[in-house]
C-alpha cells in the first residue's frame, strides 16, 4: 500500500510539474520578438492546468448538479469499500496456527486452554471456535450446531455494507443518464428558442448531456473493480471457515472419544 501512494505521488508531481518544465523549454531565449510571446503565453495558459484543470472543466460543463451526485455517489462508494477492505484484511487469518493449539490443548484434555487460545485470537473463525467449545461438554452436535449458527452471525458481519456499494454502482450510471437526457431536453429548448436546427447549439447540447453518463460510467467502473475484489476476499475467508469448522468438529469427536465422553 505505501508503495501505491508512492507511485500515486510521483505520477502526481509529474502531472503538476512536468508541463511547467516543458513550457520553460519551449520559451523563446530572446524576448525581443513580439510576435512569440503571444504563443508563449498561451502555452503556458493550456499546459498550465494540465489534468485537474481539464477535469474541473469537464466537471463544470457537465452541470453541477448531476456531476456533484456522481461524485457523492463515487466518494461514498469508495467509503464503504475502504471500510470492508480493512474489515476484511483483519478478519483473514491463518486458522492453522489457531487450530494447531486447540488440538492440542484437547490432547491433554485442557478445555480452559483451548477456550484462552480462541479467545485472545482475532477473526471470526476464533469466534466460531470458541463459541463452539464453550459447548463443548455437550457433546459434538451441540458444537456443530453452535459453529453452523455463529458461522451464520459471522458470515453476516463479513457481507455487511455490500449492499451499499452495489446501491452506488447502479446509482451512479443512473444519474448519470438521467443528466444525459435532461440535458438533451434542455438542448432542443436551446433549438426551439433559437429557432434554427444549427450544428453548433446541437452539438453543444449534446455534449453537456453526453459528460454525464461518461462521469457516471467510470464511477461505476471504478466501484465495481473494488467490489470484485472484497468479494474475493469474502469468498476466501468463507472457506477458511468451512474447513476450520470441519477441523474443529474433528477435534472435538476425538476429545470425546479419548476422555470417553460419548
Amino acid at each position: 500500500m505505501k508503495k501505491l501512494f508512492a507511485i500515486l505521488a510521483i505520477f502526481g508531481l509529474m502531472s503538476v510539474g512536468l508541463p511547467t518544465i516543458l513550457s520553460a523549454q519551449d520559451a523563446p531565449a530572446e524576448p525581443a520578438v513580439e510576435e512569440t510571446a503571444p504563443a508563449a503565453v498561451t502555452v503556458a495558459e493550456t499546459d498550465g492546468g494540465g489534468f485537474h484543470q481539464a477535469l474541473k472543466t469537464k466537471f463544470i460543463e457537465g452541470g453541477a448538479g448531476f456531476m456533484a451526485l456522481i461524485a457523492i455517489c463515487l466518494i461514498l462508494g469508495l467509503s464503504f469499500a475502504l471500510e470492508r477492505i480493512i474489515y476484511l484484511s483483519l478478519a483473514d487469518v491463518n486458522p492453522k496456527a489457531l487450530l494447531s493449539g486447540v488440538g492440542e490443548a484437547l490432547d491433554r484434555g485442557d478445555i480452559e486452554a483451548a477456550k484462552d487460545i480462541a479467545r485472545n485470537t482475532r477473526g471470526p473463525i476464533a469466534s466460531i471456535a470458541y463459541q463452539g467449545l464453550l459447548r463443548l461438554d455437550q457433546g459434538p452436535d451441540a458444537v456443530e450446531r453452535a459453529i453452523v449458527s455463529y458461522g451464520g452471525v459471522q458470515s453476516g458481519l463479513l457481507e455487511k455494507n455490500l449492499s451499499w456499494i452495489t446501491l452506488f454502482i447502479a446509482l451512479a450510471p443512473s444519474l448519470g443518464f438521467l443528466g444525459t437526457v435532461v440535458g438533451m431536453v434542455q438542448a432542443f429548448d436551446d433549438i426551439q428558442r433559437a429557432g434554427d436546427m444549427s450544428p453548433t447549439i446541437v452539438a453543444g447540447g449534446m455534449k453537456v448531456a453526453l459528460i454525464t453518463t461518461v462521469g457516471g460510467l467510470i464511477v461505476a467502473l471504478i466501484l465495481q473493480v473494488f467490489y470484485n475484489y472484497i468479494l474475493s476476499k469474502l469468498e476466501g475467508i468463507l472457506n477458511k471457515m468451512e474447513d476450520a469448522s470441519i477441523t474443529l468438529l474433528d477435534q472435538v469427536v476425538k476429545y470425546n472419544v479419548k476422555y470417553k465422553k460419548l
